[in-house]
């Protein structure tokens, strides 16, 4: 479906199309079967919502955006599994809005993961937060998680509009996703319970979650016979039904199923 869609777009079958969305699991594609392209003067509004595995987001997707320039509307959420370098605004700003003069409503998460090099190593938070300063669309956030083989890079723009977030970790902003009904969290350091309690505060209509993490919970006893009253919350997951804890160290079993510590009331999987 997805090689049959893209050639269409290239060679100009659906150039009068004005409204086109696009959910996709993956963008594997040979690109040698496309023998026309030819810009879509006529879209007006595009969303995609896809996962790139390689290089796709530079070598597929980008020349596609680049060839809609009367797009009124955009929306872009997209995984890059594999990539040398962040996605910032330069090259937000570069290879995708300078060719869209009429653009005036521009919403988009997009994930990027990379090894860690010496460059990505001494990156902030702060850092990759100040890279976003010429989008004048509305407001961005984004900030780093780093994981066990490298760093994934998470920018977004607000209030995030999306359904499902992947691999966050202890470093995630304190902000509410009042979308977000899916979420997969990750890191090289344990998850303590006050992160679960911010989980809870920040994520409140979460249906399925997993957690990823082989560090233990080394501190948990001691913080819960401490007098600190965070320690001693319940976190409670009032609309979860699905949680994995697959590839996580047994402290999150005793973490997520103690009903001392977590209440999950439609718990079913």
């Amino acid at each position: 479906m997805y090689l049959w869609l893209l050639v269409s777009l290239h060679d100009g079958r659906l150039k009068y199309l004005i409204v086109l969305i696009v959910k996709l699991n993956c963008t594997e594609y040979r690109s040698s079967v496309v023998s026309n392209i030819n810009n879509l003067p006529n879209m007006k509004c595009f969303s995609l919502e896809c996962r790139c595995s390689t290089n796709q987001y530079d070598t597929h997707v980008l020349p596609l955006l680049r060839r809609m320039s009367n797009l009124e509307e955009l929306s872009l959420n997209i995984i890059n599994e594999k990539r040398t370098s962040c996605v910032d605004d330069t090259q937000i700003n570069e290879n995708i809005l300078v060719h869209m003069p009429r653009l005036n409503k521009f919403t988009f998460y997009i994930s990027t993961g990379t090894k860690l090099n010496h460059i990505v190593h001494h990156l902030s938070n702060h850092d990759i937060q100040r890279t976003f300063t010429n989008i004048g669309y509305q407001q961005i956030c984004c900030f780093l998680n780093r994981i066990s083989n490298g760093v994934i890079c998470h920018a977004f723009s607000l209030p995030f509009a999306f359904d499902y977030l992947e691999y966050i970790g202890n470093t995630f902003p304190s902000m509410v996703f009042n979308h977000v009904i899916e979420l997969a969290v990750h890191d090289i350091l344990p998850f303590k319970h006050e992160f679960c309690m911010r989980i809870t505060r920040c994520f409140p209509l979460l249906k399925i979650m997993r957690v990823l993490n082989s560090r233990p919970q080394l501190q948990l006893s001691h913080e819960f016979n401490s007098n600190d009253n965070q320690f001693h919350s319940i976190a409670e997951y009032p609309y979860l039904t699905s949680l994995s804890l697959l590839h996580s160290h047994t402290d999150y079993v005793e973490q997520f199923l103690n009903q001392t510590k977590t209440y999950l009331p439609r718990l079913t999987e």
